[in-house]
């Protein structure tokens, strides 16, 4: 495998014109010879007819500000060279799994505002898979290993460098099929994640009680060979230290299906396992955390699913996690990625149909308001690497989805002449 630097050595209004007056003839009668211009009245503007559905659509969320916050924060601390307190700082975090509403860990939050900069640089310069030879592909990440040399030991700073060098790569492959992947492209893949394996490999070995370096670990398996063994031990190193974080039994069952390491015997043995260890956390929620997105990607999984299982976690999960961001994440999975996915493979479309269903349920019962930009990554299978080249274009492609689908749920009242009306309480139906 080539080294890093040996890959990348070859990289006015106009005017007026022809203006004729005219004047009317001076006699003693001209006024009488002009009709006076009568003015119609002005109509005043009608009140625009009430919307049949109103919820709050607040813009950005409560949850979106947070993450933001913690972000934005960790970033600061970086660009004026404070890395003693950014370090400090995301370790009492981790320590603390501390979690937004929306449970996501802050301590991964500040990780990613730390490599930001860096990251984004590298994916700017990519945009269209062809870099400018003259970009500098390394300024960013080089400055980052100084800075591991200078904080040598400590796994915080490991955690944030080794997860730079593993988006770069994921940057330089995308997630297209192997064979689609141009060579240079996979040798700056597997040159980060050979990196990022060197820089993070001496923790994973020990044992810890980080969930940043847990999830630091995981993340490692996507850029190498594994078998479903390893990758259920070290998902269920992370979810015992931080079973409140839904994102890692998701990635888990991911990677168990075929595509990736596991099997589907494999995943549906974790998929039980993860419930039975998490039952006073979520019930019957590990069960459904687990096969959230890999009953979106595989048609045989999906077939596979224990149904009633599966929407007893639903239930579970809004029962003990009933925030905002919670119930809009299971509403679009229900109504746009599973009730959008049809396969052709007759049980997994059956077994969709009925996840479908599921979010009249959840609306009606649960909903508060409305994120869009949930509803619009929903539409396109919560994929980590979409490129987006307007936030607002998205949010809005997402809102309105939601209303056609939100509008469709309550259609029996509106064609009674009701109007839905959302409040903290969720929907009520109200006369017309």
């Amino acid at each position: 495998m080539k080294s890093l630097r040996d890959l990348f050595s070859s990289l006015k209004r106009p005017a007026r014109k022809n203006v004729v007056s005219y004047s009317l003839p001076v006699t003693d009668d001209s006024a009488l010879a002009v009709p006076l211009m009568r003015r119609t009245p002005r109509t005043p503007p009608q009140p625009l007819p009430e919307p049949i559905l109103r919820i709050s659509c607040p813009d950005p969320t409560a949850e979106d500000l947070l993450r933001d916050q913690h972000q934005n924060h960790a970033q600061r601390l970086v660009r004026q060279e404070r890395w003693d307190q950014l370090s400090w700082a995301i370790h009492t975090a981790d320590r603390g799994r501390a979690m937004t509403p929306g449970s996501m860990p802050i301590a991964d939050l500040m990780g990613y505002g730390a490599r930001a900069d860096v990251v984004m640089a590298v994916e700017h310069a990519l945009l269209d898979g062809t870099p400018d030879p003259q970009a500098p592909l390394l300024a960013g990440i080089e400055a980052l290993e100084h800075i591991l040399a200078e904080f040598d030991g400590d796994p915080v700073i490991a955690c944030i460098v080794a997860q730079a060098h593993m988006d770069i790569g994921w940057a330089w492959r995308g997630t297209g099929w192997d064979v689609e992947v141009p060579t240079r492209n996979r040798d700056a893949f597997g040159a980060h994640f050979d990196r990022a394996r060197d820089i993070i490999d001496p923790y994973c070995s020990k044992k810890n009680q980080s969930p940043l370096l847990a999830t630091t670990c995981c993340a490692l398996l996507g850029g190498m060979e594994a078998d479903s063994r390893l990758v259920s031990e070290r998902y269920e190193t992370l979810i015992d230290l931080n079973p409140l974080n839904p994102r890692a039994m998701r990635a888990m069952g991911n990677h168990l299906l075929p595509r990736w390491y596991g099997t589907y015997e494999a995943l549906e043995l974790e998929a039980r396992r993860t419930a039975a260890r998490t039952i006073n956390i979520w019930g019957a929620g590990g069960y459904t955390w687990v096969m959230f997105d890999a009953v979106t990607y595989d048609d045989t999984a999906c077939a596979n699913l224990d149904l009633p299982f599966f929407v007893d976690g639903l239930r579970d999960i809004l029962d003990r996690n009933p925030d905002a961001y919670t119930v809009n994440l299971l509403a679009a999975y229900c109504a746009n990625a599973i009730g959008q996915t049809f396969s052709g493979n007759d049980l997994a479309d059956q077994h969709r149909a009925k996840i479908a269903k599921c979010a009249r349920w959840i609306v009606r019962d649960n909903l508060t308001e409305l994120h869009p930009m949930i509803w619009a990554h929903a539409a396109r299978g919560f994929d980590n690497n979409l490129r987006v080249n307007s936030l607002k274009r998205f949010a809005a492609s997402g809102r309105d989805d939601a209303m056609r689908i939100i509008t469709n749920l309550f259609q029996r009242e509106i064609d009674a002449g009701e109007k839905i009306v959302f409040t903290d309480s969720g929907s009520a139906p109200l006369l017309g």
